[in-house]
């Protein structure tokens, strides 16, 4: 079975890097959202448009990952539902989730969300960087080398 590549498109500031990767290696991507999205005609390349709400789009992903598969998300519960179907999970600044760091992850996720809902300001993420995009792009060339490898 091939690789695919799933991107939580909504905020990804990665598509671009994730054409070229799947490009190069051949591999099926799905670009999963809420509303249109322009993406580049190419076969290998589909456009998934999931009704509103809340976690559809993720539940949408979650229901067509096989292990081996590779999702580009911001969105640690998302990250850790494809590491569960022991699938990889990777964020556009170049994190790549591991069994090992999805706990703490969420841990914080949860931390900083009572924070928030105590009224705290606790400002935003740094601006997205030419340095995140590389991380990503090594990141992820990493993850399917390695599931290539891996594979028969």
């Amino acid at each position: 079975m091939r690789i695919k590549i799933y991107i939580d498109a909504d905020a990804c500031p990665v598509k671009e890097e994730v054409y070229k990767v799947a490009h190069r290696y051949g591999l099926q991507t799905f670009v999963v959202s809420n509303a249109f999205m322009q993406v580049p005609k190419a076969a290998l390349i589909e456009r998934v448009i999931v009704s509103a709400g809340p976690d559809v789009a993720d539940d949408w992903i979650v229901e067509h990952l096989n292990a081996g598969d590779v999702v580009v998300t911001n969105d640690i519960p998302l990250a850790a539902r494809a590491l569960a179907k022991e699938a990889h999970a990777v964020a556009p600044h170049g994190r790549a989730f591991t069994e090992d760091s999805i706990g703490m992850a969420l841990a914080q996720r949860a931390l900083m969300e009572h924070i928030r809902s105590t009224g705290e300001i606790t400002g935003g993420p740094p601006p997205f960087s030419a340095a995140n995009r590389s991380q990503f792009l090594q990141a992820l060339e990493q993850i399917v080398s390695r599931e290539r490898r891996r594979r028969p």
